[in-house]
């Protein structure tokens, strides 16, 4: 199984693509999509959807792993996050993919033990658990996480199933 993994936004949106093998997970490739701040929410959404489905296109995973927005003051900035999430869940589901989403303190938790992880930790844990030479940027790491999060829910998923 193949998974991407996403961490949103409308500035930086990392990704992250991992290969799941006999149970053992396996870096593929990661980055950040950048956008110009000066531009405006739909051009920078329209560059993160075109880069996604290429990324897709490239990689072809099975799943796509999203963290959901989390809303605290700003109901402005998470409007924004939830139509860059929307771009990016329908260029995944167009290619065929599965799709699941993930609160932030679930993605931590499973890839460092702490629902309330500091990114430096995620990122530090990441590149542990993929034997990363370098540590990924944040945003990076961030949806390599969520990937990781993903196949732990996978694993359960498959278990359950033969069990019945």
């Amino acid at each position: 199984m193949r998974v991407i993994g996403v961490d949103p936004g409308t500035r930086y949106t990392g990704y992250g693509v991992i290969d799941v093998i006999s149970g053992r997970i396996q870096h593929v490739c990661h980055g950040v999509i950048s956008t110009k701040a000066k531009d405006d929410l739909w051009v920078r959404i329209h560059h993160i959807h075109k880069e996604i489905v290429r990324i897709v296109g490239e990689t072809s995973p099975d799943e796509l792993a999203i963290e959901k927005c989390f809303v605290s003051k700003n109901v402005s900035s998470a409007l924004k996050l939830g139509h860059t999430r929307g771009a990016i869940i329908v260029g995944c589901m167009s290619a065929g993919l599965k799709v699941g989403e993930y609160a932030p303190t679930e993605i931590k938790s499973a890839v460092t033990g702490y629902g309330r992880a500091e990114k430096d930790q995620v990122a530090h844990m990441v590149q542990t658990l993929l034997t990363l030479p370098t540590r990924p940027a944040s945003d990076a790491a961030d949806a390599l996480a969520a990937a990781i999060c993903h196949t732990h829910g996978h694993n359960m998923r498959q278990r359950i199933a033969s069990a019945r």
